[in-house]
């Protein structure tokens, strides 16, 4: 996530959004990952299926998702909302150590997430580096009923996960330990800005940033039906349509924007509201 945000914004919008029951789950390596949950508004008919939200590399569930009105909007439609903070960012437990990290790991947390809901099925929602986490999930997880994956490309394809050849991932880390940030150049310096602006811990970034999976996912193995979302001008997100061409049952939805889609654009959240909704 680049979008231009101000300390005044965000603390405003967190300020607004609706208050969380905040929970933590200590996972099989006693790395504890906090999640985050919200009810359907009154007078609406629920959905017994909840969404589950993973969000992107650096942001965090309350950021993302709630700050930037994806929580309201499902609630509003009569939806459960379950938000899952990456192990290293937003009230998870931080390490700097790679070896704690990389999206299959994080999967791992999800599924265990997932695993304390007593619900029948979920409907998982990933963006950028969550997106990474939920293709994972998906792909061996037959609870998951509807997917979506957003800020990301052809990469997940061609490179095995987020795509390296638009942002390397040693570049990234590096650049958030830098000494000097006025130093940096364009591509990084805005998001050590953003992780710095919402508080994250530079050192476990840097060590997700290390760990980043490339391993490849089995997009074969996905039967959820699937929506694809992607800027138009996300260079992350970078030929949306070879992904989902990969996935079985996939359906591909184009907005316009950069990355920071997910959280500038009401077309993004309408696109995966009707989506969860069909």
């Amino acid at each position: 996530m680049t979008d231009p945000l101000t300390a005044a914004a965000l603390a405003a919008a967190l300020a607004a959004a609706p208050p969380p029951r905040t929970a933590t789950l200590v996972v099989d390596d006693g790395t504890r990952i906090a999640h985050h949950r919200w009810d359907p508004d009154p007078g609406v008919d629920p959905d017994p299926v909840p969404v589950v939200l993973h969000h992107g590399f650096s942001a965090d569930t309350l950021v993302e998702w709630a700050a930037r009105g994806a929580v309201a909007a499902l609630t509003a439609a009569g939806r459960a909302v379950v938000g899952v903070d990456a192990r290293g960012h937003g009230l998870s437990d931080k390490s700097p150590d790679p070896t704690r990290y990389g999206e299959r790991r994080m999967a791992r947390d999800l599924r265990a997430v997932i695993a304390t809901l007593d619900a029948p099925a979920v409907d998982l929602v990933g963006y950028s580096m969550g997106a990474v986490v939920a293709l994972l999930t998906a792909a061996g997880e037959p609870a998951v009923r509807r997917l979506v994956v957003g800020g990301i490309g052809g990469g997940v394809v061609e490179v095995g996960g987020v795509d390296t050849r638009a942002l390397p991932n040693g570049v990234l880390a590096e650049a958030l330990l830098a000494d000097d940030p006025a130093a940096l150049p364009p591509e990084v310096a805005g998001l050590r800005a953003f992780a710095e602006l919402v508080g994250a811990d530079l050192p476990s970034l840097a060590a997700q940033a290390r760990a980043v999976h490339r391993d490849g996912i089995d997009l074969a193995a996905i039967t959820a039906p699937t929506l694809v979302i992607a800027g138009d001008r996300d260079p992350l997100a970078e030929r949306p349509h070879v992904l989902a061409g990969a996935i079985p049952d996939a359906r591909l939805r184009i907005v316009a924007g950069d990355h920071g889609v997910v959280g500038d654009s009401p077309g993004f959240r309408s696109a995966v509201v009707g989506f969860l909704r069909s």
